[in-house]
Formats: structure tokens, sequence, C-alpha cells
């Protein structure tokens, strides 16, 4: 596989970066690697283990080095959806990857938009593997999660970044269904968490931009159910009880079919990038490929 290459693509509204890991000589599709927010770097690791085919990995608009034109205005999965679907365009005309349908390997809100980018064109999909999307409207206690998600984004809009990072810290590690006052319960110290307290006065976070819109999204399941995309749910091994992994399963049945169990649990795939332990990405590559390969 050839050292990544950078390019860059215009979208309405905003610059999308993306990279390349050209692979010559194999038959096999494309991998589009994507989160949200959580851009191309967080996928280092797992995009140096796949080696059998061209990796692509992304920023989503507003994070590190894409850009957008109002970077304090909320995201949608929609939004990001069209954003992906005219990368796949480009990967095959501009840089001449092949016409035929890619794979995608989606985490977190990736995973919600490219839920929605196959719920609208799956004819440029041909395996989604979508580990643990944060699709809250499908847990039993959906309207207490939305109240926390709600709150994070007002605590940010009034407060600042580490308040609101707190809250969603705490509200992700929550294990089982929220209690229904989790919203009033005291609000966890930033320094917890190695956040700080004060208001750099800043808004354009792209978490809390997307904070709402993506665990508020109602999907197309009738349109997935029916779609030339095979959708595949991944649930971590040690997160299926925290919100991301319960709405994985959920998401799964309401598809029909079963969860995929990856190793570790909602970073399973990281390397320590951004500074964290990490998870196991030689074990979670492994269970990847297997996937994609119809194991």
């Amino acid at each position: 596989m050839s050292e990544p290459k950078t390019y860059t693509l215009d979208v309405p509204g905003a610059v999308l970066s993306y990279d390349v890991r050209e692979h010559a000589g194999n038959d096999e599709p494309v991998l589009l690697i994507i989160g949200s927010p959580m851009g191309a770097s967080g996928f280092a690791t797992l995009a140096g283990l796949i080696s059998d085919r061209t990796v692509v990995t992304y920023d989503p608009r507003g994070v590190e080095r894409s850009r957008r034109e109002d970077d304090t205005a909320e995201m949608t999965p929609d939004q990001h959806a069209d954003d992906l679907h005219r990368l796949i365009e480009a990967l095959g005309t501009e840089r001449a990857l092949g016409a035929g349908p890619v794979d995608v390997f989606a985490s977190s809100g990736g995973a919600v938009n490219g839920l929605a980018l196959v719920a609208k064109h799956p004819e440029q999909v041909r395996t989604l593997v979508a580990h643990e999307p944060p699709a809250s409207q499908e847990v039993p206690d959906h309207e207490t999660v939305m109240a926390a998600c709600e709150d994070i984004r007002a605590t940010y809009l009034s407060s600042g970044l580490g308040p609101a990072m707190a809250r969603f810290i705490a509200l992700v590690m929550f294990e089982g269904p929220l209690p229904g006052d989790y919203v009033s319960q005291p609000a966890p110290d930033p320094a917890r968490f190695g956040r700080p307290a004060a208001d750099d006065g800043s808004r354009s976070d792209p978490l809390m931009a997307n904070m709402v819109t993506c665990n508020g999204y109602h999907h197309d399941f009738g349109a997935l159910r029916a779609g030339s995309t095979r959708v595949v749910i991944g649930v971590g091994t040690t997160s299926s009880q925290q919100l991301a992994g319960r709405a994985g399963a959920a998401v799964a049945e309401r598809l029909g079919t079963p969860p995929v169990t990856f190793p570790g649990g909602h970073d399973g795939f990281s390397g320590g990038e951004y500074g964290f332990p990490g998870g196991e990405p030689e074990k979670f590559a492994a269970t990847l490929l297997g996937v994609l390969k119809g194991h």
C-alpha cells in the first residue's frame, strides 16, 4: 500500500480533505473509513492494518483540515450523507479509483451518517459496517437521552466546551438505560475528566454541532431494508451496555439482522490516537476484514 496522498473536495458550504492509501492490482472495493466528529487522523492505525485494498479516510466538514463556511451552525446527518455521496463520486471520477460501489466502515456519528447515506444512495455502497451508531431514537429511554443531549448542547452554548464535555463523557460512559431524573442530577466536575471549567468563548466544536441532530436522527429503516447495500451493525465487546452500543443493537433489531461483536469498546479500532490508551486494533481489523469478505 502506498503512502497516503491528501486531496480536497469542494461541497456546498465546505471544503473536505481526504486521504487515499492506494493499493494497486487488487479486485477488492475501495474501503472508505468514516467517523464523526472523528477525522482521518483517528483512523491512522486501522487504515494501516488494511492491506488488501485501497483505503480512503476523510475529515468531515468542520473537523481538523476540512472547513465550512459557518463554523457555528449545527450540522445534520443528511448534510454529512450528501458530502459522502459527493466524495464517493469523486473517488470514481477525479481519483479514477473505479466506478463500482465502495465498502464503508463507519464509526459512531459516522455510522449514523453512513446509514443516512445508504438509505438514499444504496448503489454507492456494497457493504456498510456501522459500528455503534448513536441512533438514540431507537433505545427505550430515548426521551431521556435526547433531553441529556439537548442539555449538553445548551451547556456548551452557555458555559463552553469543558462543562459540556464533562456531561457528554458521563453520558456516553453510562451503563444501561438512563434513569428518568438523569438530567436533573448534579453535573459532573470537568476536572474529573481532565477538562477545564473556564469558557474560552469559542463555539465551533464539531461534536457539539452534531450533538442533537445526530442523536435525534430518524432513520429510514424501510429504505435500509429494501436497498441493495449489505448493512452490518457492529457492537463492542466492552461497550454493549453503553448508549452507542445499546443503540447499535436496537438498529440491528430494526433491520432484522444480528449485530456483529467487535473487539474492545467504542474505540476498539484505535491505536492510541489522540493520546488515549487505544483499543485492540489488530483484532478489530481482522474482524472487520472478515465481515467485509462475508465471513
